[in-house]
């Protein structure tokens, strides 16, 4: 498999802006539950999928299906506390990017992110004309 490096500032600015709207949830929306519990969670695997396609040509399906497949491995690792596992217990930053608590929701909204990229990669996706 060749990995082809390519700086798209398309999709980087899409991944800044997505990790603004992140950061305003957690800090400014982080008391309202639904958009702090669940859209945060969509948000994130679109962040991972628009900060990756910036800098990489990968394969837009292959790639959604393996942030799910990661996203899913680290929701997994919480519920085996990973993070304090490995020592980062005392460490906030860490064990907020790690997790510290295991939801099959999480999968859920995971999962609805990655469906809407799939959608939207789907739909707006144009091959090259050769």
């Amino acid at each position: 498999m060749k990995i082809n490096f390519k700086f798209d500032y398309k999709n980087f600015l899409i991944a800044v802006l997505i990790f603004i709207v992140e950061v305003l949830i957690a800090t400014k929306l982080k008391d309202w539950f639904f958009v702090r519990a669940y859209l945060g969670d969509v948000f994130v695997v679109m962040l991972m999928f628009y900060f990756i396609k910036a800098f990489f040509d990968f394969n837009s399906t292959k790639l959604v299906i393996g942030i799910f497949i990661f996203s899913c491995l680290i929701e997994f690792a919480q519920y085996f506390h990973f993070g304090e596992l490995l020592g980062f217990k005392d460490n906030r930053i860490m064990m907020i990017v790690l997790g510290n608590s295991f939801s099959w929701i999480d999968i859920l909204c995971y999962f609805a992110g990655c469906v809407v990229l799939f959608l939207i990669e789907s739909k707006f996706y144009r091959p090259k004309v050769s």
